[in-house]
């Protein structure tokens, strides 16, 4: 049971909700349960089943896909008012997990049961289309994600990412290489081989593009 409060903000970042009559609506949320986890806590582990439907209200968390040598590939991240396309699948196929989701930033979110899930998406159109937008937008991460790993050398996937994102970034070495599926010496060897040509300028967990045309030649080689 959630409160008044809380009922109110889930409706602001999952407007599609308010698509449904009251009394449903009441009904599924009599059954969520509201949480907060801390960062760096786990949302879910491989091979666990699937207790619920998050709906993420702040914070974030990441897929990630672990190696039994505690190598990891970052999938996506998830944020309030996306959908986790990993639960969905997992709910819908009746299946467990297949990767892992790490918390990044403080969460808080309202957890639908199974049922409620399955209820909202056989009957509120909006809702389903939310899912299946998620859906084709993850699919298209990871098959560029494939791509990349597949034909890209890291320095290219490193530079790409730098130019993605707004600079200065802030940012461990851990961080990037954990997104990438790499080492952190590695990634720490390249950023200093970006520094030296004047590409980059990198501080205390900080890295500042300086030239960005140049990240951007090399990640489009």
């Amino acid at each position: 049971m959630i409160d008044a409060a809380t009922k109110a903000l889930t409706l602001q970042i999952y407007p599609m909700l308010g698509d449904l009559p009251a009394s449903t609506l009441d009904e599924l949320l009599a059954s969520a349960t509201y949480m907060k986890v801390p960062a760096q806590g786990m949302m879910f582990d491989e091979n666990q089943p699937c207790m619920g439907f998050p709906l993420l209200l702040s914070g974030s968390a990441r897929v990630i896909k672990a190696a039994p040598n505690g190598r990891e590939l970052h999938l996506y991240y998830v944020l309030p008012g996306e959908a986790c396309i990993l639960t969905s699948s997992c709910l819908l196929g009746r299946a467990n997990y297949q990767a892992r989701c790490l918390v990044q930033q403080d969460l808080e979110l309202v957890v639908l049961p199974p049922a409620a899930f399955r209820v909202l998406f056989s009957n509120l159109e909006s809702f389903r289309d939310h899912v299946f937008s998620r859906f084709s937008e993850r699919l298209s991460d990871l098959l560029q994600l494939v791509s990349a790993v597949t034909f890209q050398k890291l320095d290219q996937r490193l530079a790409a990412a730098l130019t993605t994102r707004s600079s200065p970034i802030q940012s461990t070495h851990q961080a990037l290489a954990d997104e990438l599926g790499s080492l952190r010496e590695i990634v720490s060897r390249l950023l200093k081989n970006f520094a030296d040509q004047g590409w980059v300028r990198l501080g205390r967990e900080r890295i500042e593009v300086v030239d960005a045309t140049a990240l951007r030649r090399l990640a489009d080689l």
